[in-house]
């Protein structure tokens, strides 16, 4: 499909996709985020933040991590998409099986997908024989419960990512699965972001009454972030030339598959920022301070986009090859999660790893 670019709508950030004298591109620029009413402007510093110049190996050998969520002793989970394994991580000591989830089936880019923990409970998206589901399970043992299912599953769109908000909500982003038209259907889970309570029902005061659906028009979200003003950012796979990150807005239509980036269709909320899907292909996200980190995969980088205003700009570029998964720890520092052993990556010796940047 051709892609069709959408103009900046007033309530949306500016951003700009400049290209340079000899046509090459350059970062976008990134206007200040709106203020959410009655709260502080966003930081842009922060007495901790994590250090990018001070990398520390966290783990490696592992295959294909996808999820990653944090307990309350600031040790990790981590998902091994193929493997169906759960391992528990902490700096260093090696990783540990805590669970291997059976029937999973790892096909194309399904599999054991996104994690999410909240008190006892460990949560899981993964792709099984016939849909992409939810369960959670207590650490402390026992059998996992299904808790929502019936999202559909193919090769690919399989979105995946999962996070409790600030409100205590379950967060799940989902895929089109390669069919656009589910995107646009309000009664179809695919190629939305869903707002469940943790037993899996509808959230209270979701935009359409009875139904889990946050917002739609997606094609393929796979980040999910909140800032300090607990205003939310989506992180969007492109089809064939623009990705992006948006600001997530209850009841509000992302456009796919009509628009792909910006467009002049009021009926769609704009990106805040887009990029070539060869500089990004972007998957995990979390914010530290004033920034919002994106791994990139096909763009091997790491996106820093200031949400007080400037320019993003992109680490580690081509450094650790694919990056799946970003997220902060309880102390403030950075986990990264590298994703060479997917299939599409040039492997390195002790890939895929996990990579740790100290909070200053």
């Amino acid at each position: 499909m051709a892609s069709i670019r959408r103009a900046l709508a007033a309530t949306s950030v500016a951003v700009l996709t400049a290209c340079s004298s000899n046509g090459e591109a350059v970062a976008p620029t990134v206007a200040p985020v709106p203020a959410r009413s009655g709260a502080p402007a966003p930081s842009v510093t922060s007495p901790r933040t994590p250090d990018l110049s001070a990398p520390e190996t966290v783990a490696t050998g592992l295959d294909v991590p996808w999820g990653l969520a944090f307990l309350p002793d600031g040790t990790a989970l981590v998902a091994e998409r193929d493997t169906a394994r759960i391992l528990q991580v902490r700096p260093g000591g090696k990783p540990s099986e805590l669970r291997r989830l059976a029937a999973v089936d790892a096909g194309g880019e399904g599999g054991l997908l996104g994690l999410a923990v909240k008190d006892d409970w460990v949560y899981a998206y993964y792709t099984a024989a016939d849909d992409n589901r939810i369960v959670r399970f207590r650490r402390s043992g026992g059998d996992p419960e299904v808790i929502f299912d019936g999202i559909a599953k193919a090769g690919n769109h399989n979105g995946g990512r999962i996070a409790f908000g600030p409100d205590g909500m379950l967060y799940a982003a989902t895929g089109d699965a390669g069919e656009r038209s589910r995107s646009q259907d309000r009664d179809d889970p695919a190629g939305k972001i869903l707002r469940l309570t943790p037993e899996g029902d509808p959230a209270p005061g979701n935009p359409w009454s009875g139904s889990p659906v946050w917002s739609l028009g997606h094609r393929n979200v796979q980040g999910l972030a909140w800032d300090a003003q607990g205003r939310m950012y989506g992180i969007e796979f492109g089809q064939n030339q623009w990705d992006e990150v948006n600001l997530i807005e209850p009841g509000k239509n992302y456009g796919w598959p009509e628009v792909e980036g910006r467009g002049s269709d009021d009926r769609f909320a704009n990106p805040i920022v887009q990029w070539g899907t060869d500089e990004a292909s972007p998957s995990g996200a979390a914010v530290a301070g004033g920034t919002l980190y994106v791994a990139a995969l096909k763009g091997e980088r790491l996106w820093t986009v200031p949400l007080g205003g400037g320019s993003a700009k992109a680490e580690f570029t081509g450094r650790y090859g694919r990056l799946r998964t970003v997220a902060v720890a309880p102390d403030g520092s950075l986990w990264l999660t590298t994703s060479n052993t997917d299939g599409r990556g040039d492997i390195r010796d002790g890939d895929d790893r996990i990579l740790r940047f100290p909070a200053r």
